[in-house]
This record gives structure tokens, C-alpha cells and sequence, in this order.
């Protein structure tokens, strides 16, 4: 039988990239908290510096909470084809280091490097090589995670954040998994979280120590996923030309909610969480769907296409609102809701629907 290959897998993430090439392009917002989008009444960031973030400012905040978190904060509008053009620059690089390289947005990236093109002798090594490059040609600083798998790799891009890397090697997988909150590990929202710690589950090793059938039991077909992970395993490969299908947002009230401007409130909040990720990846869909869940745990969910893909926010906003009220009145109380974009374009520069009742920000 053949020796198993350990992948070397590298997860490379730019640093508040957006508001970075704000802060590159124009020396006066150096050093200064900067929040990438519109600073109207209704506007969201869509980015933070990390000036800003050391006030609490955040992707997906309100405008308006933003600027009382920070009051000297300077909004920046978004300049989507620069970050395009310099992201295009940035996956160049990648292409001189491996063919497998799979972009999840325009500012991070999964690498296999199991075999480099280089020849450089260790995943570090390439990991380095590229962040350098990528400073030197662009200006901008990136993070980098390196391990034998895409868990673990993207965890690991945290670590040293901003401007710095982190390995973890094989023989120390299933260690460093073992003392981390499940609240930290990627694919686990606040509401998946809040659930397994209900169960007694806080870490890895709590994780760990459950049976298949009892995650399963709990979390249907994600639970044979957490099962894998709290054993550092994942099998997934590295794919060039994976396009994701969907983005979402839900969100658990504290509360059951019966006041229809409560629950407008929480499916506006999830449509803007959702308009960030379409703007960060810059990929527009055309079907939007709501899901609210009541009480009783019942489940209903409402879905519109429209002609061509969304490009405003507010066309987002007024369509989840539209299929949030089809559902009135409010007979018993709604426990969760979310919105999800779907019918991406087939490109981010196709024919988008602008709406002609769309407000801008």
C-alpha cells in the first residue's frame, strides 16, 4: 500500500484589505480610523481599519452605531473595481506557486502546496514567500495560516493577525483544536455555538468527547462534520473553480418576538449582514429568501426572483421586508429569522438589477 501524502494546505487572508487600500492610496487616512461605505443614515460599513476596530467598529454595523462607537471615524466610499483589479494582482502571485488555488472572496484564498511550482521545501517557506510578494507588489499586508488541512489552515490565519503567520503541524492537529472555543471555530455562528454549549459543549475536547450518534441526534447532518473536526479531519480539496451557490444570515431572538417592527428589525439587521458578504465577493444574486421559525419550532420560508441580480442594498432590504410580511399577522411567536441570496451571476459584471424604486444611501 502507498504512503498517505500529508497536504500542505495555506489559507492567506488580507488585512482589513478594503480600508487597507483606502489607507495605501491615500496617505492622509494613515494611521486614522477609516470605515469602507456610506456614512448615511441608512448606510453599513462594509469594512474597518484596524484603527477602527480598536473602537468596536465592525463589518456589517450600522453607519450611525459605527460613528458612536468612534466619532472621529472617516468614511471612505467603496471603489469595488480597484479592489478587483489588485485582488486579480494578488491571485497572479498565487498562480506562480500552485495551480490549486481556491478564492473565497476578493481578499482570501485557500492554497494547496503540497507540490509548489517554486520548489521551496516547506509550506512555511511558500506561505512566506508569497506574503512577501504580495507587500512588495501591492503595498498590502497579508496573514497566513499553514496546516495539513482547510480547518485547520483558516484557523490558524487568525492566530498572528495582522502581518504574521501560523503553523500547525500535523502532530499537533487534534492539541490545538482541543483547547479552542467552539465559539472560534469557523462555520460556527453565535446560534450553532449557543446550542452546543446548552449541550455542556465549550471546547474542542467537549466536542471530541461526544459520539457521532449524539451529534447527529442534535445537529442532523452538520453533526458528522463537528465529530470530523473536533479530530482535526477534513477531507475537503482544494477547488479552483468552486462558485458558491448561496450566502446567508440568521439570527435567534433572545425573545420570542410578536411585534412586527421587532422582527422587521432582526430581518433587516440579517439582510445587511448578507449585503456585506454580496459586496465583499462582489457576487449579486437574483432570489432572495426568508426564513422564520416560531415558537413551536415551525419552519416556513419565502422566496422572489427577480429578472436580474440585486445591486443595491436597499432593494435587498425592501424585498426580505416584502416576504417577511407575507407571513402577517404575527399569530404566535417568532423565535429566529433569516435572509439568503441565491441565482448568483454568472459573473460579477452582468446586467444587475437596480430597481427603480432603489434609495440610495
Amino acid at each position: 500500500m502507498g504512503e498517505t501524502v500529508i497536504r500542505k494546505i495555506i489559507h492567506v487572508d488580507m488585512d482589513a484589505f478594503y480600508a487597507s487600500v483606502e489607507q495605501r492610496d491615500n496617505p492622509d487616512l494613515r494611521g486614522k480610523p477609516v470605515a469602507v461605505g456610506h456614512g448615511a443614515k441608512r448606510g453599513v460599513v462594509a469594512a474597518a481599519s484596524y484603527e477602527a476596530r480598536a473602537f468596536g467598529v465592525r463589518s456589517a454595523m450600522a453607519s450611525t452605531t459605527a460613528l458612536r462607537q468612534c466619532p472621529d471615524l472617516i468614511f471612505v466610499p467603496p471603489r469595488f473595481e480597484v479592489y478587483r483589479a489588485v485582488s486579480h494582482q494578488i491571485r497572479e502571485i498565487f498562480a506562480e506557486y500552485t495551480p490549486l488555488f481556491e478564492p473565497l472572496s476578493l481578499d482570501e484564498a485557500y492554497l494547496d502546496v503540497t507540490e509548489n511550482l517554486r520548489g521551496l521545501p516547506t509550506a512555511a517557506d511558500t506561505a512566506t514567500e508569497i506574503r512577501s510578494r504580495i507587500f512588495s507588489e501591492t503595498g498590502l499586508a497579508a496573514s497566513a495560516g499553514v496546516s495539513y488541512n482547510k480547518f485547520l489552515a483558516k484557523l490558524a490565519s487568525d492566530i498572528r493577525k495582522p502581518n504574521g503567520q501560523f503553523i500547525i503541524p500535523p502532530q499537533r492537529g487534534a492539541e490545538f483544536i482541543e483547547a479552542l472555543a467552539v465559539k472560534k471555530f469557523h462555520g460556527v455562528g453565535p446560534v450553532t455555538a449557543e446550542k452546543l454549549n446548552a449541550l455542556g459543549i465549550y471546547t474542542g475536547a467537549d466536542l471530541r468527547a461526544q459520539s457521532l450518534e449524539f451529534l447527529q441526534q442534535h445537529f442532523g447532518k452538520s453533526g458528522g462534520w463537528y465529530y470530523a473536526i473536533a479530530r482535526g479531519e477534513d477531507d475537503r480539496p482544494v477547488e479552483p473553480n468552486r462558485r458558491r451557490k448561496s450566502s446567508g444570515s440568521e439570527t435567534t431572538f433572545p425573545e420570542d418576538r410578536f411585534l412586527p417592527a421587532e422582527i422587521e428589525e432582526g430581518i433587516l439587521e440579517m439582510a445587511d449582514d448578507v449585503w456585506v458578504w454580496c459586496e465583499k465577493n462582489q457576487s449579486f444574486g437574483a432570489t432572495v429568501t426568508v426564513k422564520i421559525k416560531y415558537t413551536d419550532f415551525q419552519i416556513i420560508t419565502r422566496s422572489r426572483t427577480v429578472t436580474a441580480p440585486i445591486a443595491t442594498r436597499d432593494r435587498l432590504r425592501d424585498i426580505s421586508l416584502s416576504l417577511a410580511r407575507s407571513v402577517y399577522p404575527v399569530s404566535k411567536g417568532i423565535r429566529l429569522v433569516g435572509v439568503a441570496v441565491s441565482k448568483f451571476a454568472p459573473d460579477a459584471d452582468g446586467q444587475l438589477d437596480l430597481a427603480l424604486d432603489a434609495k440610495p444611501d
